[in-house]
């Protein structure tokens, strides 16, 4: 597998966990500041969400870099993870526009290389 097969994999499992972080601490927050009842939901939930949330953005960074995207789309994967449920819009956003394809990383991009087999 390609080192931007993997990335790409990644991306898209870190775009909808990060997404369903994003509900569970909304619920944890509803919990804690309009009813009132317990904080549980926020404290479990919050760290969860953080490290979905800086994974998702690595994964970003990386994809940049290995798919060679324009700024414009980098600013907008990074933009996403700070609206609820937004980069499960960017990610289909962009595998429709190929962004997340492996045909559409330039030639020489970096590859996890297998062991032959002798």
């Amino acid at each position: 597998m390609t080192l931007t097969k993997a990335v790409i994999r990644a991306f898209r499992i870190l775009a909808v966990a990060e997404a369903f972080s994003w509900a569970a601490l909304l619920i944890g927050m509803y919990f804690k500041w309009i009813a009132g009842t317990t904080e549980i939901g926020v404290q479990v939930a919050g760290p969860i969400h953080g490290a979905l949330f800086v994974g998702y953005g690595v994964c970003a960074l990386g994809l940049w870099r290995l798919q060679r995207w324009p700024f414009v789309v980098a600013l907008f994967a990074g933009l996403s993870a700070v609206f609820p449920f937004a980069t499960i819009l960017f990610e289909r956003w962009a595998g429709q526009r190929r962004y997340l394809s492996v045909a559409g990383a330039p030639s020489g991009a970096a590859t996890l290389r297998e062991p032959s087999s002798v």
